[in-house]
């Protein structure tokens, strides 16, 4: 995967408004769930994506909240996998949630 250029950056996130970028190497993302052990089964599911395409985001969880951001340590910066996997991510919320 090779760093995308801020044009690519801009198009991908507006295809994912729910996603923020967070300074210029991270995107970022809150899920809020109706109780704690939602946001685990969540977390869980997100683990299971990030082992099979291994790559791995940081994930806090806040209580009612998880938060994921990913970014590429190997081209300091974002690729083409990060929008792959928040796409994902986004997928397993919406089945669980709609």
């Amino acid at each position: 995967m090779t760093k995308l250029y801020e044009e690519e950056i801009t198009r991908h996130l507006s295809a994912l408004p729910d996603w923020k970028r967070k300074d210029s190497k991270w995107i970022e993302r809150r899920f809020r769930f109706k109780e704690y052990l939602d946001g685990i089964a969540f977390v869980n599911k997100v683990a299971a994506l990030a082992e099979k395409e291994n790559h791995h985001p940081f994930i806090t969880i806040q209580y009612k909240m998880v938060i994921v951001s990913l970014t590429s340590w190997s081209e300091n910066g974002l690729t083409e996998l990060d929008f792959k996997l928040s796409r994902q991510i986004n997928a397993v919320y919406l089945a669980d949630h709609f």
